[in-house]
C-alpha cells in the first residue's frame, strides 16, 4: 500500500474494497457475540471456583489454628495438673491444727492453680459414687466380691477441657452405696 500522500491506484482501490466485503461477508455480529460471552463465562467460572478454593483455604487454615492452640494448650494444662496433684498432697499431710503462714502459703497457691484451670475451661471429673465409666475413670484396684460398677474410691482426680479428656481419673470400684 502506498503512503496516504499518494494516491491510491484503482486496481489498488478496487482490492481493499474486496477485501473489506469478504470480511464485511464473513463477520458475524451473533456469533462473535458468542465467543466473547463464552470466554466471559469462562473467566468468570474461573473466578467463582478461585473464591471458593480461597475461602476453603482460609477455612481449613482457621481449624488447623485453632487446632493447634487446642492441642498446645491441652499439653500445657496437662503438664501443670500433676503439681495440683503434688500440692493438695502437701495439704492432706499437714496437720489440721496447722496455722502457719507456710501452710497458708501452700493453700493459697492451690487456691490459685485451680483459679488458672477453671479459668482455661479445666474441669475436675466428678467420679466419687459415679457409675464407672472407662471413658474418664482408669480402674487400679476392685473390691473383692463386687460387681465393679461405681467408683468407690478416688486415688487421683481426673480432668477434662471441654469435651476432651486431660486425664482419667485414677480409683477403685465396687458396689454402689446402699441406699
Amino acid at each position: 500500500m502506498n503512503n496516504e500522500n499518494q494516491k491510491l491506484n484503482p486496481e489498488e482501490l478496487e482490492q481493499l474494497i474486496a477485501d473489506a466485503s469478504d470480511q464485511i461477508e464473513d463477520f458475524d455480529p451473533f456469533e462473535e457475540l458468542t465467543k466473547i460471552a463464552a470466554e466471559r463465562d469462562s473467566y468468570l467460572d474461573q473466578l467463582q471456583r478461585s473464591v471458593a478454593e480461597f475461602a476453603n483455604f482460609r477455612r481449613r487454615t482457621e481449624q488447623e489454628r485453632t487446632q493447634l492452640r487446642e492441642t498446645a494448650a491441652k499439653d500445657l494444662l496437662g503438664q501443670i495438673v500433676p503439681v495440683l496433684d503434688d500440692f493438695e498432697r502437701a495439704i492432706a499431710a499437714m496437720p489440721d491444727e496447722d496455722n502457719s503462714p507456710w501452710s497458708q502459703g501452700i493453700v493459697n497457691i492451690v487456691s490459685k492453680l485451680h483459679s488458672v484451670l477453671a479459668r482455661a475451661g479445666v474441669e475436675m471429673i466428678e467420679s466419687l459414687w459415679q457409675p464407672f465409666d472407662p471413658a474418664f475413670h482408669e480402674a487400679v484396684a476392685s473390691e473383692p466380691g463386687t460387681a465393679g460398677t461405681h467408683v468407690v474410691e478416688v486415688y487421683q482426680n481426673g480432668y477434662r477441657v471441654g469435651s476432651q479428656l486431660l486425664r482419667p481419673a485414677m480409683v477403685k470400684v465396687g458396689d454402689p452405696p446402699a441406699a
